[in-house]
């Protein structure tokens, strides 16, 4: 499907896979918003947004604050004139057991990644819905396939991103609207190298550039397919 012309709306869009992704759209043509809380990273991408040559804006706003989601979402449909594409891909991740995290922070994980995605969708598919076409891209995790010691919070929170995808998949169908549901393995992000769980070994280790290249292929497919899950792994064990 030629994607050249078309709006998106990438949150988390300032670095990691959220940065790669909006690099690969706009070498497609597509024009880009990102959204962040760090204004600075986010004028940085941008400009190399612009750099490739389409039309590219910011918004800063915590996806987890609904009433700053509905300001900044409405500012960038102003700014880009319409929207075709979301990816939800703004997200937060902490370790520790259930009994030792304390309760703010899991509930930090919790309204970042389930509310997050729910309220930036909210304010989005009615647009989707009038056009009649639209595609949802949702980035959950491997940890949201299967829990593990000390992930309860982020696993939880991935789990419930899947559920949610799912059912709105078979919501939104007859509108022409493709879900997708990303659960990706360790990926070299700056987030994941803040937490240790990998050194970023490009020979070795996933890198955000690979993950946007999926999510791109799933976007090429005719409308009349789509891609409802995938998962991305390294090659090396």
């Amino acid at each position: 499907m030629e994607l050249k012309g078309k709006k998106a709306i990438i949150t988390g869009g300032s670095r990691g896979l959220g940065k790669a992704t909006a690099i690969a759209f706009a070498k497609l043509g597509i024009d880009v918003a990102i959204t962040g809380r760090n204004e600075e990273k986010l004028k940085e991408t941008v400009a190399e947004l612009k750099g490739l040559g389409v039309n590219a804006t910011y918004e800063v706003f915590d996806v987890g604050n609904y009433d700053e989601v509905k300001v900044g979402i409405k500012n960038i449909i102003s700014a880009l004139g319409t929207v075709d594409i979301l990816v939800n891909n703004a997200g937060i991740a902490a370790f520790g057991t259930l009994n030792e995290m304390d309760a703010t922070l899991w509930e930090e994980i919790i309204k970042t990644n389930v509310l997050g995605i729910y309220y930036v969708t909210k304010e989005v598919l009615p647009y989707l819905i009038e056009k009649n076409e639209g595609d949802i891209i949702n980035i959950s995790s491997t940890a949201g396939l299967s829990g593990n010691a000390s992930t309860s919070a982020y696993s939880a929170s991935k789990f419930a991103v899947i559920g949610m995808s799912q059912s709105l998949m078979k919501e939104v169908r007859k509108n022409n609207i493709r879900v997708n549901t990303l659960t990706p393995s360790t990926i070299a992000t700056d987030m994941a190298l803040d937490l240790g769980i990998t050194d970023g070994n490009v020979e070795k280790v996933l890198q955000p550039e690979d993950f946007a290249q999926l999510i791109v292929a799933g976007l090429q497919l005719p409308r009349r397919a789509m891609l409802t899950n995938a998962s991305l792994w390294s090659t090396n064990p």
